[in-house]
């Protein structure tokens, strides 16, 4: 008799394991990923400088929210002219918010100091999981209601006539 009963508890949590398992598989498998058409996931942070900010709390802006890590070559390459492309557009509506996933906070530092990027900076781990992104650069364009209007998902010369004409287009 017990050993019935014991038999059947072990099947019992078997069956609640394989299905927790399967569970853990498919919302490993099924991550969400953002892209162009979708609303953008809210997040607050503290940059650099001091600041918070907040998906809802760029006034009207247009977000250019950029992934990015110091051990990643295209991140670095694209830094002097995401700096100059934030500079030119600081006064036209636009906001460029570069968020680091580097987990050294020295490296971090350490790229700070090197390339002294001219748009607002922060590191934090979560945010770009909320975005699908697992992959660096990557940079999305959010609209003033909160809409993903392009993704970029490799780095890009923030100098180019055809990207400028876009981000004009937008404005």
């Amino acid at each position: 008799m017990k050993s019935a009963k014991t038999d059947r508890v072990l099947r019992v949590s078997l069956g609640v394991l394989v299905v927790a398992l399967v569970y853990v598989i498919y919302a490993a498998i099924h991550e969400r990923i953002v892209v162009a058409g979708d609303s953008a996931p809210e997040f607050t942070i503290q940059t650099d400088n001091g600041r918070t900010v907040s998906l809802p709390n760029f006034g009207g802006k247009l977000l250019v929210l950029n992934f990015w890590a110091s051990w990643c070559p295209p991140c670095v390459e694209e830094t002097p002219s995401m700096s100059r492309f934030a500079q030119e557009y600081a006064n036209k509506g636009v906001v460029v918010l570069g968020v680091s996933v580097d987990k050294d906070d020295k490296a971090y530092r350490a790229f700070l100091q090197r390339f002294r990027p001219a748009f607002l900076t922060a590191r934090e781990l979560k945010t770009h999981e909320d975005y699908g992104t697992f992959m660096y650069p990557e940079t999305y364009f959010i609209d003033a209601h909160g809409k993903v209007v392009k993704k970029i998902p490799e780095g890009v010369d923030w100098n180019d006539p055809g990207l400028r004409q876009y981000v004009d287009s937008l404005l």
